[in-house]
């Protein structure tokens, strides 16, 4: 009689075929869909996969990092025709022998599909296969700092809020508003956080994203980022390293670049805000954040360009600061602090822009 048959089956092989290309990475969307569609035809397909995808995990790091053509190993001659000495996968065998076969230390791989069968039956592996997505909100006055389960740390700043999907392929951050911080943990999966219509794709670092009135700023501090438009799907818009600020419009995604040294990049998890020539309504938005007390800005003064670098919780200091700019007067009233043009100025503003 034949030798039982070693060769895989159309579902290992397709199982195969698509955790290589997740090793690979740079999946496109299409490709994506396609995988989704087949991983849910059937209980079956998860199970195969899942149980490649352990039996690639229990061969280390080396194999991870090598260039390994799976679908050509699974394909490799079944024992005792032309290669002898090629090792398969370990599946499931179909037919019997009569010859005894030359005994071979036992191997753990194969009880490893079926472990994965098991975990799956008491709902343990389920988790790691379906996307996870959980909702984080900080409040006025209240920035917090938030462990993921990849381990990556988000300072979120006060009155913002931001969603977090995890799934066995990826890793998204929707920031909704306000600002956050990200220090990235090491992952085989890819971390993207979508705001205002961009995508900041991490290449394993620490930076920052900040929803402004008419942009949004995105600061490196470590390592590097990939910024693109369309929430991902248009043109690079950006590719910036550590020290590196990106401010993009969002009408009509126009960047525009600076540098910055890291320490003023996240200097606001310690409260502190720092600016640089940045319009005065964005500041004062930076402050509200945070204060009970509120700045009133007018418009005219809103466009002006400040620098400074100042405590958040310190109204006093502020208000020290903002009288001491030549053009500006300050007022508090019962509804916060308000911030104007002096009168002087202000007619300057008006009659160069008649011109």
């Amino acid at each position: 009689m034949s030798a039982p048959s070693l060769h895989p089956s159309a579902l290992t092989h397709a199982a195969a075929h698509w955790h290589a290309v997740q090793r690979q990475g740079d999946v496109s969307p299409a490709q994506q869909r396609a995988f989704m569609d087949w991983l849910l035809v059937s209980p079956d397909h998860l199970r195969e996969y899942l149980a490649i995808s352990e039996v690639a995990g229990a061969l280390g790091d080396a194999l991870r990092t090598m260039p390994i053509d799976l679908d050509a190993l699974l394909a490799a001659p079944a024992p005792g025709s032309v290669s002898d000495n090629v090792v398969a996968l370990p599946l499931r065998r179909t037919g019997t022998a009569n010859a005894t076969p030359t005994p071979r230390p036992r191997r753990r791989l194969p009880g490893m599909a079926v472990a994965a069968a098991l975990l799956l039956a008491v709902g343990i592996a389920a988790p790691l296969a379906w996307p996870q997505t959980t909702h984080y909100v900080a409040a006025h006055g209240a920035p917090r700092q938030i462990l993921l389960s990849d381990h990556s740390v988000v300072h979120l700043n006060a009155a913002s809020e931001l969603s977090v999907r995890m799934s066995l392929f990826d890793r998204r951050v929707e920031l909704e508003r306000g600002q956050a911080s990200f220090v990235v943990a090491a992952d085989r999966r890819p971390f993207a956080v979508h705001a205002g219509g961009l995508q900041v794709t991490d290449i394993g670092t620490t930076f920052d994203v900040s929803l402004l009135r008419e942009q949004a700023r995105i600061a490196v501090s470590e390592g590097r980022v990939q910024v693109r438009g369309d929430s991902g799907r248009g043109r690079l818009l950006a590719d910036l390293s550590a020290g590196k600020v990106a401010q993009v419009d969002y009408r009509d995604q126009r960047v525009q670049l600076r540098d910055e040294d890291a320490a003023s990049m996240t200097a606001w998890w310690q409260g502190r805000i720092v600016f640089r020539d940045e319009p005065l309504r964005d500041v004062a938005d930076r402050f509200n954040r945070s204060n009970a007390v509120r700045l009133q800005i007018s418009d005219e003064a809103g466009a002006l360009r400040l620098t400074g670098n100042l405590h958040g919780g310190d109204l006093g200091s502020l208000r020290a600061f903002l009288d001491q700019q030549p053009t500006l007067q300050t007022q508090e009233q019962a509804d916060g602090i308000h911030v104007r043009m002096r009168v002087e100025a202000e007619g300057a503003v008006k009659k160069n822009s008649s011109k």
